[in-house]
């Protein structure tokens, strides 16, 4: 049969189209029908990579006795979890309810309203090992929905309005020193002293905790950059990265880094990038390779013919002819060049593409490859060109020139103005910053019951239900979206010395501490925010007209938490100075200018008296 997936832009939604289930995608259209026909809704959500989403559409949504089941008594929806992260985040949130096992495929009944009365995750399609097959839970949900149907509704109301509850976290104190030191032997506390990196089994790369160590390292935390370098060297040396091409998997199912979960996701790769980058920067020599073999990942196979990067690489390929998780990954180069590698989501997503001009701006700076810059320049223009709309509003995604109508979100403003910030600083074109600016300048104009709120608002169908969560603090893969604004807006601070930005930084993690602080393997992007915002104020400008110049290199090797560090020529600085980002006025002559908080030292020409101050 013909569903309503034949023209979606999400290569996940269209890969069910031949399903003989009659899906829906996410939006109102899908609640009306229920409502007409007084049916629940099972809202499934997944992604593109996501191997068991793969495993349950083949087993039971391509089943025809199945769908027959679902077509006479449901309404389906499907989405795309990169496509919407709102939608994703409250009903893993309402999911929460039913199950502590929560992941993808996530599988959500809902009443017509919304409201969300059972979850699970993958379903086999008979019963097995004490769990019941999917059929079993189908008509379980339609025995529930039938004969209680008055106990359904209320149990639904009762998680509706613990979501909606929830609201916004209460504010605490930002961490000093001292507490971001305990963050520290927090998660040292959690090292398997074994065989690396936090926790038994599976494994993931945690970039962000990675980041914030680092962060930790560069203000002078000797035990935060051990563990952050024995991590990285760990990992770079595991199964969880690929020799040949060079990115990482997102997670290993073993406890030594063996048996990964075979998806290579763009976030994850963008955030390890800045890692390695800023490992190299902290001990020479510990993690260039590792950075360069990230690159050719992303440029080699990510990176999209319109511009900008794909999302991420399928986990399962086809292998003379077999279908098999892994199985491409198992081969030599020679090998694989006979083989079809596995299939990429073209789906093109601001914020990941934030994340990702971010990486290659900070690397190609840092590590002296202009090239990096370029292709991250690329990918900011084409996502400037493609993803911001005339009144100044994102949009979420794109494939080739088709663009998605899902709404963007507050990680879609701040990772892309994170990146677009750091782009600035490392090419010299003041053009990314000030729209960096426009985006937090947007987002500030939008602040609700948080300093940062999201242009245009929520995603209308959760909004129309009551059930778009106020704030989603939850992170742990990568930044939220409250972290990579607070992010975004510090940075900006930096450049222009206007103190609202920081201010509304600061009030964005004050709402996370007390979250953070106890749990920060869960939150190390807000961590390394909050590290930034207990640093002093370090900012480098170097004017030179040669980029390769002695006193350039010193300026790029240099990372320290909660400054910045550019070169530019004396025109890019007149053009920042005129563009109001008040660091670089008066930088009229070739220089190093060194500052605390924007008070600066006499101007410095010679490289090794800049390298004496900065180790000072």
């Amino acid at each position: 049969m013909s569903n309503h997936l034949t023209d979606a832009v999400s290569p996940y939604l269209r890969s069910h189209a031949d399903n003989p289930v009659d899906w829906f995608p996410w939006g109102d259209d899908a609640f009306a029908e229920a409502e007409r026909r007084d049916v629940p809704l099972l809202v499934s959500i997944g992604y593109s990579s996501c191997h068991w989403c793969h495993v349950m559409a083949r087993e039971s949504f391509g089943d025809a006795e199945i769908a027959r089941l679902l077509n006479d008594n449901f309404v389906a929806v499907k989405v795309d979890r990169e496509e919407h992260p709102d939608v994703d985040a409250s009903y893993l949130a309402a999911a929460g309810a039913f199950t502590e096992n929560l992941g993808w495929p996530l599988n959500v009944f809902v009443t017509p309203q919304g409201r969300t009365f059972y979850a699970g995750t993958y379903w086999p399609p008979v019963a097995a090992g004490g769990h019941p097959s999917f059929r079993q839970v189908l008509e379980s949900v339609l025995d529930a929905w039938r004969e209680r149907r008055s106990e359904v509704e209320q149990n639904a109301a009762v998680v509706a309005a613990a979501i909606a509850d929830q609201g916004v976290p209460a504010a605490g104190a930002l961490p000093g020193t001292a507490d971001l030191g305990l963050a520290v032997m927090n998660v040292l506390d959690g090292e398997d002293t074994e065989f690396g990196g936090f926790g038994r089994a599976p494994k993931f790369p945690v970039a962000p905790v990675l980041l914030f160590l680092l962060e930790r390292a560069a203000d002078g935390d000797e035990g935060a950059r051990a563990l952050a370098a024995r991590t990285l060297r760990t990992m770079a040396g595991s199964g969880l990265r690929d020799p040949i091409e060079g990115g990482f998997f997102r997670y290993a199912t073993a406890r030594d880094w063996t048996e990964p979960h075979y998806e290579r996701m763009l976030y994850d790769n963008a955030l390890l990038l800045q890692a390695y980058t800023r490992l190299e920067q902290l001990e020479p020599g510990s993690g260039r390779a590792t950075a360069e073999g990230i690159v050719s990942f992303l440029l080699g196979v990510l990176s999209q013919p319109g511009g900008g990067f794909a999302s991420a690489q399928d986990s399962e390929s086809t292998v003379d002819g077999v279908r098999v998780e892994g199985g491409y990954y198992a081969l030599d180069a020679v090998g694989r060049a006979a083989q079809r590698p596995p299939a990429v989501d073209a789906k093109v997503l601001t914020g990941w593409n934030g994340l990702a001009i971010e990486a290659l701006a900070t690397a190609g700076f840092a590590l002296s490859r202009p090239d990096w810059v370029a292709a991250a320049r690329s990918a900011a223009d084409a996502i400037l060109s493609r993803h911001l709309a005339a009144d100044g509003t994102l949009l979420r995604a794109s494939i080739g020139e088709r663009v998605s109508s899902a709404r963007a979100t507050l990680e879609d403003y701040g990772m892309l103005a994170a990146g677009l910030v750091a782009l600035a600083a490392a090419s010299g074109e003041v053009g990314y910053a000030s729209a960096a600016r426009g985006l937090v300048d947007r987002s500030l104009a939008a602040a609700g019951p948080t300093p940062f709120g999201v242009p245009g608002g929520a995603d209308p169908a959760l909004a129309a239900r009551g059930l778009a969560l106020e704030v989603d603090p939850s992170e742990g893969a990568y930044p939220s979206g409250l972290s990579a604004m607070a992010s975004a807006s510090l940075r900006l601070y930096l450049l222009t010395g206007h103190g609202p930005y920081r201010q509304a930084s600061e009030r964005a993690m004050e709402l996370l501490a007390p979250l953070a602080v106890p749990r920060p393997v869960s939150f190390g992007a807000a961590l390394a925010v909050m590290s930034a915002l207990a640093a002093p104020v370090g900012q480098l400008v170097v004017v030179s007209e040669d980029a390769g110049s002695a006193t350039a290199s010193v300026a790029r090797g240099w990372f320290r938490s909660g400054s910045v560090s550019t070169v530019v020529t004396r025109a890019q600085a007149a053009a920042f100075a005129t563009a109001g980002f008040e660091l670089f006025e008066g930088r009229d002559r070739e220089a190093a200018y060194l500052c605390e908080a924007f008070v600066c030292r006499l101007p410095l020409t010679d490289p090794d008296e800049l390298d004496r101050a900065l180790r000072s």
